[in-house]
């Protein structure tokens, strides 16, 4: 309990600051102690990281599903014969599992924020440093992360929740 006037510690009952001396008037209101910046962002961060990887995914099932349909497709809507489309077709398809991988990955990391599991900041961290990269929301998502997990104090907090984290059956 404090002082409204300058912050000073106060009594149950007592009627004046032994600080500042102002009166206490009405009942002493105890304040919450200050959330730490892991705990206030956290949830938020492994709902990003769930947003951006279902954009990731939906982009790379586009990529599997356009290298398999219209670059295969090339020569019979009139492409010239030198175009590459088996290249195209394949490398099409290759980029868009590595875009899907890359969203599992982001699933996971969000799954793992989300439930405090102990490899959930780790994970989640190694996808920051790869998100900035990918100018403007990967930038936005990966400095936030790093922002949220990377001091040294946000480790010590995060460990202390995902111990304090119930177990669950599995």
């Amino acid at each position: 309990m404090f002082c409204d006037g300058c912050g000073g510690p106060v009594q149950t009952g007592q009627t004046f600051c032994s600080k500042c001396g102002k009166q206490i008037i009405g009942s002493v209101v105890t304040m919450q102690p200050a959330r730490g910046r892991v705990q206030q962002n956290l949830h938020l961060l492994a709902i990003l990281w769930l947003a951006m990887s279902a954009i990731n995914a939906v982009g790379g099932l586009i990529l599997i599903v356009v290298g398999n349909t219209l670059f295969a497709h090339l020569h019979q809507l009139g492409a010239p014969s030198n175009v590459p489309t088996g290249f195209l077709t394949s490398i099409v398809t290759t980029l868009g599992i590595v875009v899907l991988v890359k969203a599992a990955c982001g699933f996971l990391a969000g799954y793992g924020l989300l439930h405090r599991k102990a490899w959930g900041r780790v994970a989640t961290l190694v996808l920051g440093f790869i998100a900035l990269i990918h100018i403007p929301l990967g930038t936005a998502l990966g400095v936030y992360t790093l922002w949220v997990l990377l001091p040294e104090e946000s480790q010590t907090e995060y460990e202390g929740m995902a111990e304090a984290q119930p177990a669950r059956a599995a």
